[in-house]
């Protein structure tokens, strides 16, 4: 039996996650995710797959974070009519997260022709509502920490991997007529102490480790969120300013629910109207409390009238698009979240056309931003940014929460990577920014002394013969 695998993305870039595993005949797809940011990368999700989607035998989710599961419809779509695994958790959010992101894409699409600023005559979403309904009946779901199996001699195991709910490292183990091996891909891994979610596990051993390394190259990012959070908003209404924060609907905004409702119970900042303007976090806010078995907040507080959840005092629920656009005439200092957290698209598109130039207000950033969003040119000092086909002027405070973010920094991920109790045979860097990459890969050289590859997009590695 030959095992090999060609990185079909992720390979230095936050984005486009999907890795094909050859097993002799049999094909499996870790993860089958967007590429998003730069042009050059989305381009790539036009591109026809790099194998004819039917010869897929099989695709296994780490999470369901776009970069990670939304290819998906499109790979259903192109031929492929196999099954695709994931945790309970991470099915429950795709249901949600696909149909928005195809809904998102009608819209921009018929939004662009309408408008005429599409280079296309008549502009086309990757994939409909219709290609995803089709899709999601072949999602079949597992729990945590028990094997399964998707071939006579391949199982499957998920791991708590924190980062979002449901979100797994994937264990591969395969058994050839010899040996039996083990490839551990790490999906992304989450911060530790979070506030919602358990600290990451994974397998004390592999053979082979698929690591992310997002912010390989940055550590410490762990500030005091609390007091950062209350400075930036009594700072921005004490300018008589308003708040926009744009935050991933899954995980993101439910940590910020849960911050802003401590700082109101300490009375650390005033209780000015909270406006959630996305009807995606609304529904992922009620899959946590369907899924209270895979966090820390138990249904009783998630269903008291104090729940962070409901935050019954200060929040409103916007629903209708009417009601959102209406928040674009408030004057009087509020907070608007609304996704989505890198601004390449959704309702807080338009709150950041009205409110950019105004110098008074706010724009929080709260996680990464990948290389060529709109959220990174802003964070990196544009002066302007294309919004609607217009350059719209960047007048408002900027600030970069990172404290906030879901993704374990160099000093979590090395922590991580000490627990193993032997090195891997090999281990590939992946999920991260060629800088980020290298430098968590020189890490890994330097100090474990592991044999450690940073790969390129449609590399092919050949990982085992003859097992």
């Amino acid at each position: 039996m030959n095992i090999s695998v060609q990185f079909l993305g992720a390979a230095q870039t936050v984005t486009g996650s999907k890795y094909l595993l050859e097993i002799d005949d049999f094909r499996l797809l870790i993860d089958c995710g967007l590429f998003q940011g730069l042009r050059k990368l989305r381009r790539r999700n036009w591109d026809p797959f790099p194998i004819p989607t039917e010869q897929i035998d099989a695709v296994v989710l780490t999470h369901a974070h776009l970069d990670h599961s939304g290819y998906l419809p499109r790979l259903y779509a192109s031929g492929y009519r196999g099954k695709t695994h994931c945790t309970d958790a991470t099915a429950d959010l795709l249901e949600v997260l696909l149909l928005d992101s195809a809904k998102l894409q009608m819209e921009e699409a018929d939004f662009a022709k309408k408008k005429g600023y599409s280079r296309h005559e008549n502009p086309k979403p990757l994939y409909d509502t219709d290609d995803v309904e089709k899709m999601l009946p072949h999602l079949v779901t597992h729990p945590f920490d028990a094997w399964y199996e998707i071939h006579p001699q391949v199982r499957i195991r998920h791991h708590y991997a924190g980062h979002i709910l449901g979100a797994s490292g994937v264990e591969v183990q395969v058994t050839g007529d010899q040996q039996t091996k083990s490839l551990y891909f790490t999906g992304d891994i989450g911060r530790v102490d979070d506030m919602i979610l358990y600290d990451p596990r994974g397998p004390e051993y592999t053979d082979v480790l698929f690591i992310e390394s997002t912010y390989g190259d940055r550590s410490n990012i762990n500030p005091d969120v609390l007091d950062e959070l209350a400075t930036v908003i009594n700072e921005t209404i004490q300018k008589g300013g308003s708040l926009m924060i744009p935050a991933f609907s899954v995980g993101r905004t439910q940590n910020i629910l849960l911050y802003l409702k401590k700082l109101w119970d300490d009375t650390r900042i005033p209780h000015i109207p909270l406006f959630m303007d996305s009807p995606m976090a609304i529904a992922a806010t009620e899959i946590y409390i369907r899924n209270s078995d895979v966090h820390k907040i138990s249904p009783t507080e998630m269903l008291s009238d104090n729940s962070f959840l409901t935050l019954q005092k200060n929040l409103h629920i916007v629903r209708e698009n009417r009601e959102s656009r209406a928040l674009n005439e408030r004057t009087e200092p509020c907070i608007i979240l609304s996704a989505s957290g890198m601004l390449s698209g959704g309702r807080i598109m338009h709150h950041l056309f009205h409110r950019l130039p105004l110098e008074n207000d706010t724009l929080l950033l709260t996680g990464f931003q990948a290389e060529g969003t709109r959220g990174r040119k802003i964070l990196e000092g544009d002066t302007t940014v294309s919004l609607f086909g217009m350059d719209v002027p960047v007048k408002c405070r900027v600030y970069n929460l990172e404290g906030l973010s879901a993704h374990a920094d160099r000093e979590e991920l090395t922590d991580w990577l000490n627990r193993f109790s032997d090195r891997p045979k090999m281990t590939f860097v992946v999920h991260g920014e060629e800088k980020a990459s290298k430098a968590l890969a020189g890490y890994i050289d330097k100090t474990l002394h592991w044999n450690v590859t940073v790969p390129d997009y449609m590399e092919r590695y050949p990982l085992f013969e003859g097992i």
